[in-house]
Formats: structure tokens, C-alpha cells, sequence
């Protein structure tokens, strides 16, 4: 064998060690990054919302409010879904009451705060983050549009922006701007039959709780948001089980295992394309060199 194929060879191996020590590395940190994103504030303290669909008329005047907040395209067009110009809809279901009528239940969509956030645990960048006062934020200037977040929602609330060059994320932020300034969301604030009431978490569940116990015939003995997929920071009351509302049915334990697991495929990944990167390197080596002789 030559000297240069040997010179070689060490150097490539050297790029492969280096490569795996790296690969460890970024799986070390982000885990780490996981367990930060996945932490979350005291759930007692975190800002929330509570949503009474018996209260909603289905005015949208919520959902038009979030589209000025924001500055999104076509403020005065009603949104029938979430997408990069909607960061909130109502929803329209027709449910069957006592009479052969169905009767309409409207229902506010928008992402769920949740205090153990799947699609900030599946970031690899540290795009999306739960802040300490409640919301889960989104910095684009980190995101590679790689849209795990998109994969791990269990709510299907981040959306893509398939017409930007970046390929943006889009989803509420609970207006963290207007929280900032000692302000509620848009969308609470536009609300003109209080089917919308901002607060602490704990205090809402309180309040959940007492409307409940006062008012068995009107609400179901649920509060969808307080225990499933670990808590949510928006909570709703329904008069109507909440799977006839299209919610989906999920554990009380908190889904950032889901996310993680993908996530945990990519070091995989990228271990399995070296080793075979290394395997081929050495095959044609080995032909080149049995042509020589």
C-alpha cells in the first residue's frame, strides 16, 4: 500500500472520528435543549385562557382581532382555518340536542400553549420555546424549516408557509407583545359575550370548576386542557362531549417523548450515512489499488 493511500486514509478517518464526536456532542446538547424546552413554568402561575363554547356566538370578532394584533394579510376576511394569514378560527359543528334539530356549537381553535410543549421539544434549533409566563413563542431567525414541530403537535396547530423562500412556521404567541404591556390577548379582548376570560391557569380552573358545579345541566364534567397531553395553558367548557367537537383524545401524560424520538433518529441517521460512507471509501480504494498492480 502507498505511503499517500495510507496518508490518506488517516486523514479520512480523522474526519470520521471528528464527525462522530461531533454527532455525540450535538445529541448531548440536545437533549439538554429538550429538557429545557419540555420544563416549562409552574402551571399554577402560567398566563391562560378559558373558552365557554356555551357563550359563543360565533361573531369571529376573536379571530379578526388576531389578524390586526399580528399584522396578517386580510384583516377584514373571516378565517376558516390556521394557516400563515390566520393564527385563529371559529369553527362550526352541528351537534344533535333534545329536539330532531341539530343545534351549532362553535368552537375557537388556536395553538394550545401547552405547558409541555411536543413541538418545542422537537426543534432542533431552539425555534420554539415555552416562556416562564406562559405562551410558546416562535423565533424565526433560528427556525430551518426542517417542520418537526409540524410532525409533533399533537393539536395541528404550527403551519407552513409553502409561498415564503424561508419557509416559515406560523402559530399564536397569546400575543406576547400585548402581554408585555400589561395588555390581554387580542382575541380575549374583542370577545363581546365573555366566552373569552384571561388569567393565571390556577385561577381559571377555579373558575371552570365553580361554572361546572353551579351549572350541571348547561356544561359537561370535563375541562378539556387540564390534564390532557400534561396540561394545556388554553382551557375549554362544553356543553357537549368534547369528541363530538373534533378534540382530539389524548393521555394526561405530556406527548415531548413523542417528538424526542424523532429527533433521536437523526444522529442515527447521520451515524449509519458515515459507516457507509467509511465501507465505500475503502472498497474503492481497494479497486484502485488492485488496478495498479
Amino acid at each position: 500500500m502507498s505511503a499517500p493511500f495510507s496518508c490518506h486514509r488517516r486523514r479520512f478517518l480523522q474526519w470520521v472520528g471528528g464527525a462522530l464526536v461531533w454527532l455525540g456532542l450535538e445529541r448531548l446538547a440536545t437533549d439538554r435543549r429538550v429538557a429545557a424546552a419540555t420544563r416549562g413554568p409552574e402551571s399554577d402561575y402560567a398566563w391562560a385562557v378559558l373558552v365557554d363554547l356555551t357563550r359563543c356566538t360565533g361573531c369571529n370578532r376573536c379571530a379578526l382581532a388576531c389578524k390586526t394584533a399580528n399584522r396578517l394579510p386580510n384583516p377584514e376576511q373571516v378565517p376558516t382555518g390556521l394557516d400563515s394569514g390566520a393564527y385563529s378560527f371559529v369553527a362550526e359543528y352541528k351537534v344533535a340536542g333534545d329536539s330532531a334539530d341539530a343545534a351549532s356549537v362553535f368552537v375557537k381553535r388556536q395553538c394550545m400553549h401547552c405547558l409541555h410543549p411536543a413541538c418545542a421539544s422537537a426543534c432542533t434549533v431552539g425555534a420554539l420555546r415555552k416562556t416562564a409566563e406562559g405562551p410558546v413563542v416562535y423565533d424565526a431567525a433560528k427556525c430551518i424549516g426542517c417542520r418537526y414541530c409540524q410532525y409533533a403537535c399533537p393539536f395541528g396547530v404550527p403551519t407552513y408557509d409553502w409561498q415564503n423562500p424561508l419557509g416559515l412556521i406560523h402559530k399564536c404567541e397569546l400575543c406576547r407583545e400585548r402581554l408585555a404591556e400589561n395588555e390581554k390577548p387580542a382575541c380575549v379582548d374583542a370577545c363581546p359575550t365573555g366566552a373569552l376570560q384571561f388569567g393565571r391557569r390556577r385561577d381559571l380552573l377555579r373558575q371552570a370548576r365553580a361554572r361546572i358545579r353551579s351549572n350541571p345541566d348547561r356544561y359537561v364534567a370535563h375541562i378539556y386542557g387540564e390534564h390532557e397531553a400534561g396540561g394545556t395553558s388554553v382551557l375549554y367548557l362544553s356543553s357537549v362531549p368534547f369528541a363530538d367537537l373534533g378534540f382530539p383524545a389524548l393521555p394526561d401524560a405530556a406527548v415531548p417523548e413523542v417528538a424526542e424520538a424523532v429527533m433521536k433518529q437523526t444522529p442515527t441517521v447521520a451515524f449509519t450515512v458515515a459507516t457507509l460512507a467509511t465501507a465505500l471509501h475503502f472498497v474503492m480504494k481497494r479497486r484502485t489499488a488492485a488496478n495498479h498492480h
